[in-house]
């Protein structure tokens, strides 16, 4: 089986829910061919991927430009949207040559849908997968605007054009889409290490991929209170460390702090719920998936919200002490590993056991 793979770069938890299921793929389909096309960092890409694959460096979305982690830079967005329809027919005359010539035997994007439009005009099977689309996001933020109809209208064509979108939980509702087939939650699952911080409290700052730095420098200390920020950063904090110091991957260590400050996206909040990891995360600015996210988090994981003008001043005392001292929830199962791979295989027309890995390993 060839398989044909579209990961967005717009922050990394495209790659979150993508990567396990492509892992589960390679373990139970022989000769499995895999083209991944991203414009991720190919360290990330390989971080995640354990499978082997071709690399075509490059991206067919760009979701939305941001100002930060937690802003849309609206006008910026509505520009580059503009330019992508500009010629739209033309674009997926050309994906469609470049699809055809590749010969994968499935399309599988998370979740542009430029692929999807060229798959179909193509004539080659193709799905998605994703907690959200590019085409909800856009009528949310654009949908009142004359000029937007048009570009709403070529972005929903796509999307319909799969043989199924494969919506994980939690996902936005998507009842513009007839083609959704649902799957339970998708998220890696850790080792836990020893940090070797002496009985303090590893708090893990990870805002995901797009640039986002917080004035940890100017945080007032507390006692037994460590932080992990990125390298990038250059943080001067008496207490704080930098985290690829200590050599894991981002799961592990997720899986090894006592709680990490984020913002709502889909492949932190899973993967900390699903490791049984406290979260204490900032809003974003009308961002229309992270409502979802929030309530399945509620439900199904420990987590403190927290103010942007807090979260900057470093005034975490009462969140740190509310989360850790929560009681642990039950460990949700990432059950939607094993769907999402049945699913793409029986649409690639292999053959799989009729069981495959995804829950938590004991």
């Amino acid at each position: 089986m060839h398989l044909f793979v579209d990961i967005s770069s717009h922050g990394f938890g495209h790659l979150a829910i993508t990567a396990p299921v492509l892992n589960a793929i390679a373990e139970i389909t022989p000769n499995f061919r895999l083209t991944i096309r991203s414009a991720l960092p190919a360290a990330k890409l390989q971080q995640r991927i354990k499978a082997p694959y071709a690399l075509i460096a490059s991206a067919t979305d760009f979701g939305y430009i941001m100002i930060d982690a937690t802003r849309v830079d609206l006008a910026a967005s509505a520009t580059a949207y503009r330019q992508a329809h500009a010629d739209w027919p033309a674009r997926v005359a050309d994906e469609a040559r470049f699809l055809a010539n590749l010969k994968p035997d499935l399309i599988l994007t998370n979740v542009s849908y430029l692929p999807l439009a060229g798959a179909a005009a193509a004539g080659i099977p193709a799905l998605s997968l994703c907690s959200l689309n590019w085409a909800d996001l856009f009528d949310h933020y654009f949908g009142n605007q004359p000029w937007a109809q048009p570009i709403h209208a070529e972005m929903l064509a796509a999307y319909r054009s799969a043989q199924a979108f494969l919506r994980v939980t939690p996902g936005m509702a998507m009842d513009a889409l007839a083609n959704v087939q649902t799957v339970g939650p998708i998220a890696a699952l850790g080792s836990r290490h020893d940090l070797g911080l002496n009985g303090d409290h590893a708090i893990l700052i990870a805002m995901g991929g797009i640039a986002h730095r917080l004035p940890v420098e100017d945080w007032p200390r507390q006692p037994g209170i460590r932080w992990l920020v990125p390298a990038a950063w250059q943080c001067r904090h008496p207490d704080a460390m930098v985290s690829e110091s200590f050599g894991l991957s981002f799961t592990d260590l997720l899986c090894s702090v006592d709680a990490v400050i984020t913002k709502p996206g889909y492949g932190t909040f899973t993967e900390a719920a699903c490791n049984g990891t406290p979260v204490i995360y900032q809003r974003r600015e009308s961002w229309p998936e992270q409502e979802c996210l929030i309530d399945w988090l509620t439900a199904n994981g420990r987590s403190f919200e927290i103010g942007a003008a807090k979260l900057e001043d470093g005034q975490l005392a009462a969140a740190l002490e509310n989360v850790l001292w929560q009681s642990p929830s039950p460990i949700p199962e990432t059950d939607g590993i094993a769907q999402a791979t049945r699913a793409i295989v029986d649409h690639a027309g292999a053959s799989a056991p009729p069981k495959v890995g995804g829950s938590r390993a004991s």
